[in-house]
């Protein structure tokens, strides 16, 4: 019989252990170029997307729908769900809130990437790092609460295109055209895109050598919220070369300008198994647009800790 899993339960899992989930997967050897490619399919009111993925004794899918007129209607943009199977006997373990599994992963991705940075940034800023958050949502939230989870955080500014008051999880908020956004983003130790902008939301001439970027908005090749100046002097790490040139906007075109050689992107895998080197003295961008074995390893991880209740 298959277990339902709701929104409460997939988060109860946490940041530390979705980003110790997606670590472990990727130094264990999973290969997210063997990942089978999304597919989205147009439908009438919007997108709907497949993502089905095998690995370590279990196969899952995620169904999701992308409707666009919702937020005029009072609902949701995106609604999702996870089927987990054993895949020994391919039943059905499992039935997960798609949305939260898709919350929680997300950031846990980015972090995972960039945990090591995050941790010498951390040790030379006694305070606390400096976040500017582009982005209010879900996902700007997400980010703030699994950096939090991992490395002290001394201030926290969200920016958006109006501004307002300040969520719980931020300090300040900002809109877009305030002068003060570019003396934030000069200052900021990470900065985080997570906006459904189609054109760029930085100013790459003005992030910090030593910033960390987590871009995580765009996964259409048209589509960026980083600008060519700030890829062409930044190390870039992906979830995998051939989804990121397929898939992700900030890429894409940054190549497409001769800006950014796409044999310079680093993999997550090579980081963790390869001992590849990240240049100190560069911005380190951290472009992903979400892929299937990430729900997968995140649903699993789920499941074992709490997903086997009658």
């Amino acid at each position: 019989m298959s277990v339902l899993l709701d929104a409460g339960d997939v988060l109860a899992l946490g940041p530390v252990a979705a980003v110790a989930a997606i670590r472990d997967a990727l130094a264990a050897g999973l290969d997210p170029d063997a990942d089978v490619p999304r597919a989205v399919l147009p439908l009438a009111a919007g997108q709907g997307l497949l993502m089905p993925s095998e690995y370590g004794g279990w196969f899952g899918v995620k169904v999701a729908t992308v409707a666009p007129g919702n937020a005029g209607r009072g609902l949701p943009r995106i609604n999702a769900t996870y089927l987990l199977h054993d895949s020994e006997t391919l039943t059905c373990s499992a039935i997960l809130d798609g949305v939260a599994l898709t919350t929680l992963r997300t950031p846990a991705v980015a972090v995972a990437a960039c945990l090591d940075r995050l941790r010498t940034l951390a040790g030379s800023s006694p305070g606390g790092l400096r976040l500017v958050v582009f982005g209010a949502g879900p996902q700007g939230e997400g980010h703030v609460t699994t950096i939090r989870a991992h490395v002290p955080v001394a201030e926290a500014v969200v920016v958006t295109r109006r501004g307002g008051a300040a969520p719980a999880w931020a300090d300040r908020h900002l809109a877009a055209g305030d002068p003060e956004v570019a003396g934030r983003v000069r200052g900021a130790d990470v900065l985080v895109t997570a906006t459904s902008a189609r054109e760029p939301v930085v100013q790459g001439r003005l992030v910090r050598d030593s910033a960390v970027v987590l871009a995580v908005g765009s996964h259409e090749p048209s589509v960026r919220e980083l600008d060519g100046a700030l890829m062409a002097r930044a190390t870039v790490v992906v979830e995998s070369r051939v989804a990121a040139l397929r898939e992700a906007g900030d890429v894409v075109l940054a190549v497409k300008e001769e800006g950014l050689d796409p044999d310079s992107l680093v993999t997550m895998a090579e980081l963790l198994t390869s001992g590849a080197v990240i240049p100190a003295g560069r911005p380190l961008v951290v472009k992903t647009t979400g892929m299937a074995w990430e729900d997968l390893v995140v649903a699993a991880a789920v499941y074992r800790q709490g997903g086997r209740k009658a």
